[in-house]
């Protein structure tokens, strides 16, 4: 040992009360890519409530089978699918997806939302200028109306089931593919020469 390697290690042994050798206990990091499914399912539940309190809205639908719509929601199962599945009615599904604010790309792309948005006339006018029915126009109001509750929201509510249910199934990915992959790629083509 030269002489700064000396001095640096009389330094630690001083420092360390004598010990030649410190070992730290390690702790568990924060973050994970491995997600608790429990934890994922308590989020949900609670973002249900949240919104339940509120907004009040009344749906036939129990709190855990408003889980199952937003589940079907993300796994981009239609309101029939997921009805199917409750054993119950697609327009009770679409009710739940709306106070949800679980608004999909196709639940309005036949009118400008933005357009009917803020008309006063009444659904039969709306019907005949846009060339459907008095039912689907119902059905975009709705639909702009629990756009509108979102953005109030700053999409609050939607962000944290994106969160929940869209970075679940990414994480679930980046696992599995971790667990297949393990060190292969990292070693793959390495050359070592250890001498012991």
């Amino acid at each position: 040992m030269n002489e700064k390697t000396e001095e640096l290690r009389d330094i630690f042994t001083d420092v360390t009360d004598g010990e030649e050798t410190v070992t730290e206990s390690q702790e568990n990091t924060r973050g994970s890519i491995e997600r608790d499914e429990r934890s994922d399912a308590d989020r949900l539940e609670s973002v249900v409530q949240q919104m339940r309190e509120r907004y009040e809205f009344e749906t036939p639908l129990s709190d855990e089978e408003l889980l199952t719509v937003a589940r079907g929601f993300y796994d981009d199962r239609s309101d029939e699918e997921i009805a199917d599945e409750l054993e119950g009615d697609s327009d009770a599904v679409f009710e739940a997806r709306m106070a949800l604010h679980l608004v999909g790309e196709t639940d309005a792309d036949e009118v400008d939302l933005a357009a009917i948005r803020d008309r006063e006339e009444d659904d039969a006018t709306l019907a005949a200028e846009y060339d459907v029915s008095e039912a689907q126009i119902r059905r975009y109001r709705r639909v702009a109306a629990a756009e509108d509750q979102s953005r109030a929201a700053n999409d609050r509510y939607r962000d944290e089931f994106d969160s929940i249910l869209a970075d679940a199934d990414l994480s679930e990915r980046m696992t599995s593919d971790l667990r297949e992959d393990g060190l292969e790629d990292a070693t793959e083509g390495m050359e070592t020469e250890v001498d012991f």
